[in-house]
């Protein structure tokens, strides 16, 4: 089964989110690409999604929310049906100005379908006029740009011909101090060569994948498929030496003393477990940075093997 890649346009209201969905779309047309595209906002009309609007591409729209937060039980939904009924090759999301990368990520991977996915990374807008003004904003809104530029896997910084040579290299030095491993372009009108965006390394990686230790994108997924039950306090030792740098983990988990699985989430440290009425796919989906996953993998296969034992 081929896996659906999927880019993430993360950015700030007005920071170029739109017009690089265009040009996106624009290469996908002409490379015969079947393309799916998922567009999030924060009103009851959605004012980009003509943008999208072509024969060729599946639409999908999600209005009045943020799919990191209200909106999750119907982003799953709409992904679901993409999967199923339209099968692309590519679906993009373009988030609204106020989403959080990691919370965004998180909404996106369901247990059901995140081994279908391909996560091919990141790409953040900056408008450098914003950028180089930020500290006029509120503190909240600042620490929200610093976030989208932290967790980016590509940074497309706009408006450059609006920034002097000494602003432009100021704002440069500034991101790659926040993102060192982010590739930073500034530009207008957010163009780009598409063929930059298309070597984003994989960071998806599948339990039955020979490679765990691929990590070069900031934040990575990793799906661990489960064969059966396990011990529930084997389970709570294994969160408890969960490094700091694992941001969430969900998914479906079946213990030793019940028939049926839990949901079990985790955030912030805290687990979280509701038992459910039917069976359903063993997935833990880990969302984490700068992770060795092949060391959790093979934590929870030897959790398999001692329960077995």
């Amino acid at each position: 089964m081929v896996n659906t890649e999927v880019y993430i346009l993360s950015g700030f209201l007005g920071s170029g989110k739109t017009t690089l969905l265009k040009r996106l779309l624009e290469n996908e047309r002409l490379a015969g690409r079947k393309t799916a595209v998922m567009m999030n906002e924060l009103g009851k009309v959605s004012i980009d999604s003509e943008v999208a609007r072509e024969e060729d591409v599946a639409l999908k729209e999600l209005l009045g929310g943020c799919i990191c937060c209200s909106l999750q039980d119907k982003l799953e939904a709409q992904l679901q049906g993409l999967l199923l009924n339209e099968k692309p090759e590519v679906i993009y999301i373009e988030t609204t100005g106020a989403a959080h990368p990691v919370e965004v990520l998180d909404a996106i991977l369901s247990p059901f379908f995140a081994d279908q996915f391909t996560i091919k990374g990141i790409v953040t807008t900056v408008d450098g006029l914003r950028w180089r003004d930020r500290k006029a904003l509120s503190p909240q809104l600042q620490q929200l740009l610093l976030e989208q530029v932290r967790h980016a896997d590509f940074i497309l910084i706009n408006k450059m011909e609006e920034l002097s040579e000494s602003e432009q290299s100021q704002i440069i030095y500034e991101l790659q101090g926040i993102n060192p491993n982010a590739r930073c372009l500034l530009t207008n009108y957010s163009q780009v060569s598409i063929a930059e965006l298309r070597k984003l390394t994989l960071s998806f990686a599948k339990q039955t994948s020979p490679d765990f230790t691929k990590q070069a994108l900031n934040l990575t997924t990793f799906v661990y498929q489960f064969n059966g039950p396990i011990s529930h306090s084997g389970f709570e030792d294994f969160l408890k030496e969960l490094p700091e740098t694992i941001y969430r983990v969900k998914g479906y988990i079946k213990f030793d003393y019940s028939p049926k699985p839990y949901l079990f989430q985790y955030s912030y440290g805290m687990p979280f477990y509701m038992k459910e009425e039917m069976n359903l796919p063993l997935n833990l989906v880990f969302i984490g940075e700068r992770l060795k996953w092949s060391e959790i993998a093979e934590k929870l296969k030897n959790l398999e093997l001692e329960f077995k034992n």
